[in-house]
């Protein structure tokens, strides 16, 4: 049965119980995160299953696991406290007449891209207060307070104004070692290379070399990485060639730590964009998304000099 809108809600120390158990799905675990006793969580997670009126966890032997409902909340509690955390630590900025904006990026193209160049923003607003989050998955504008985000991918997200930022610019690169001497830097130096993969794209190789007409089942032979910044250290450490954005090693290609071997041309409509949340009228978001775009034209160490 639909509970009334005016149903008192649980409270915070209950959430923050069940989050934590439902992450570790182990009491032991989660009462010793919060600094309490494995009996005191047990009671708050069972005061939570006595409000929504189901079971949470599933007992096995000496262990949990989440039940389907508990699987449920699970997935969006997290999500909420992380947004009521925001929410107050805006609150306590703006108390003090600061300006408050919350980016959203992926954690590669944040640490590499964005934040080396938020302190040329931060400059032109003395009193900005920034907030920085960042995660491979999509966030929800609404729900966590986001006011302005970088997407990779398609140029659609549900509930946001979408306008682009760059494309993607993927170049084939590799250590100097890597590379014979003499040899000329071009896509054909790469058949002969140890290669690094993206373990999300899997394709980039045999779609880059395919107008070289080697055969394909080699090409997927190396080492695989799930995440971007794990494949330049490893390209920086001479394991092999890689095909990354230029966007993403901009201090290793100054710095000759990679070479270029060939730009990647694959047909492809993944690309950089800037998301607000859709009908919001916020324009300090908007022009940090028009900063942001004069960005992608003006090399980093301009702006550091």
């Amino acid at each position: 049965m639909h509970k009334p809108l005016n149903t008192p809600l649980p409270s915070i120390s209950v959430l923050r119980c069940f989050e934590a158990a439902a992450r570790h799905e182990s009491f032991t675990d989660a009462a010793q995160e919060l600094g309490m006793t494995q009996g005191a969580l047990s009671r708050q997670v069972k005061e939570l299953e006595n409000h929504v009126g189901s079971a949470l966890f599933l007992r096995e032997g000496r262990g949990v696991r989440l039940s389907q409902a508990g699987r449920l909340l699970a997935q969006q509690v997290g999500a909420d406290l992380d947004a009521l955390r925001a929410t107050i630590t805006r609150a306590i900025a703006g108390g003090a007449d600061r300006e408050v904006l919350t980016i959203a990026a992926p954690p590669t193209f944040a640490a590499r891209w964005l934040v080396p160049r938020l302190k040329a923003f931060k400059a032109t607003r003395p009193a900005l207060e920034l907030y920085v989050l960042s995660r491979s998955e999509p966030f929800d504008l609404l729900t966590e307070k986001v006011d302005v985000a970088i997407h990779f991918g398609q140029g659609n997200w549900p509930g946001a104004a979408i306008t682009p930022l760059c494309p993607e610019n993927l170049v084939a690169v590799a250590a100097p070692s890597l590379i014979p001497k003499g040899s000329p830097l071009s896509a054909e130096v790469c058949l002969d290379l140890p290669l690094l993969h993206n373990a999300n794209r899997t394709g980039l190789w045999p779609d880059f070399l395919a107008p070289l007409g080697p055969d394909p089942q080699p090409l997927r032979t190396g080492s695989y990485f799930d995440q971007i910044s794990l494949i330049i250290s490893a390209a920086v450490a001479g394991m092999g060639a890689a095909i990354l954005p230029t966007y993403l090693i901009e201090d290793e290609l100054r710095s000759g730590a990679l070479v270029k071997l060939a730009p990647v041309q694959i047909d492809t409509t993944d690309a950089y964009y800037i998301a607000r949340p859709s009908g919001l009228r916020n324009a300090l978001a908007k022009d940090f998304g028009d900063w942001l775009r004069k960005q992608v034209s003006t090399p980093l160490k301009r702006q550091q000099g």
